[in-house]
């Protein structure tokens, strides 16, 4: 399949569609469920193939495929029985202070959090960093699960995706970010149509 771009209304009905493969998956592993915030170290309109769903620079979602349960090897170790989701930005990115010259966009971070609520919702997943996570919090286990050993910033720091949402945010905030915004559209019911 190329890459097309979509609705919410398509992500949340794909989502519906791979529900009993996700599922069975993640609890032949013994969790739920994950989504996978990534970005893609690129330019805000090179989207990659490697992520179920890439969002570009204007904030459209785009999907490199019509099955959510097709593995895609973006989460070293974690990619049966999850979605991955990938901001294209942070091309030479150097640290927190530092999120080069593509950093995340406003409309970046409001689709990925309505993307992260649609497919939450779709997959009746509680948004949280049990379920949903940045990069950076999956290379470092940060929802207490040990499938490899670390590799984001409190460790090798080979990968720290969203470690901050912003250039200059505290360390460790972008998780609490995504989620927080995207709680935020789920309480107000912001998007129960799709």
């Amino acid at each position: 399949m190329s890459i097309r771009q979509v609705s919410l209304q398509e992500v949340k009905q794909l989502a519906r569609q791979a529900y009993y493969p996700l599922w069975s998956a993640a609890q032949s592993l013994g969790r739920d469920v994950k989504i996978y915030c990534h970005w893609t170290a690129g330019r805000h309109y090179q989207i990659f193939s490697d992520y179920h769903i890439s969002i570009t620079g204007d904030g459209s979602v785009y999907v490199s495929t019509d099955n959510f349960s097709d593995l895609k090897s973006a989460t070293f170790r974690r990619n049966s029985g999850s979605i991955s989701i990938a901001l294209c930005c942070a091309l030479d990115a150097v640290g927190r202070n530092n999120l080069g010259p593509y950093p995340p966009t406003e409309q970046q971070h409001n689709a990925l959090a309505q993307v992260v609520c649609v497919l939450a919702d779709a997959l009746n997943l509680t948004i949280d960093i049990n379920r949903v996570m940045t990069h950076a919090e999956a290379a470092d286990n940060k929802d207490g699960l040990s499938p490899h050993e670390p590799y984001g910033p409190d460790s090798t720091c080979e990968r720290w995706d969203l470690w901050v949402a912003r250039e200059g945010d505290p360390a460790w905030s972008g998780g609490d970010f995504i989620r927080g915004n995207a709680n935020y559209y789920r309480g107000q019911g912001l998007l129960k149509e799709y």
